[in-house]
């Protein structure tokens, strides 16, 4: 059926198109993050593994409803490795760094999600699309305050 929800298709796709890119990046995030919870040794591990495991899960249900979103825009999600891999601009971490370097990889990730968010704000509002307008903030909102406690913890 053809999608009549006050959105014209030009703007639905640029919208769907930008909402890919920030679910590969906030997949890629919660895999980093999923994998440092594993991996984190140093004198903070109860903390930072329990603070890990918090955020991973934040992230996880976030991926749902971008996903969800670019689905009730008419697009498809992506949900594959390769596609993610073409989407992210957030790189992967192949080792296991120290605490420390986590953390400092960690909030990188969190503030390009946030910068990412606030793009995908102007473009849905361009577009009049109030519901990614409102998913941009919220999500937006949560990686600048993730960042800021992960900074805290090396100032």
């Amino acid at each position: 059926m053809k999608i009549n929800i006050g959105i014209d298709e030009k703007h639905r796709k640029a919208i769907s198109n930008g909402l890919c890119h920030f679910l590969a990046d906030t997949y890629v995030l919660y895999l980093k993050t999923h994998g440092f919870h594993w991996n984190v040794t140093g004198p903070h591990f109860k903390s930072l593994h329990v603070m890990f495991e918090e955020q991973y899960n934040e992230l996880w249900l976030a991926t749902d409803e971008i996903a969800e979103r670019i689905r009730a825009l008419g697009s498809y999600a992506p949900g594959s490795a390769a596609q993610f891999h073409k989407l992210a601009s957030i790189k992967e971490s192949t080792k296991v760094p120290a605490w420390k370097e986590m953390i400092k990889q960690l909030v990188d990730g969190h503030e390009s999600c946030a910068r990412q968010a606030r793009e995908l704000f102007k473009l849905a509002d361009a577009g009049g699309d109030d519901g990614t307008a409102d998913l941009a903030t919220i999500r937006m909102k949560a990686h600048e305050k993730t960042a800021w406690m992960l900074r805290s913890l090396i100032e």
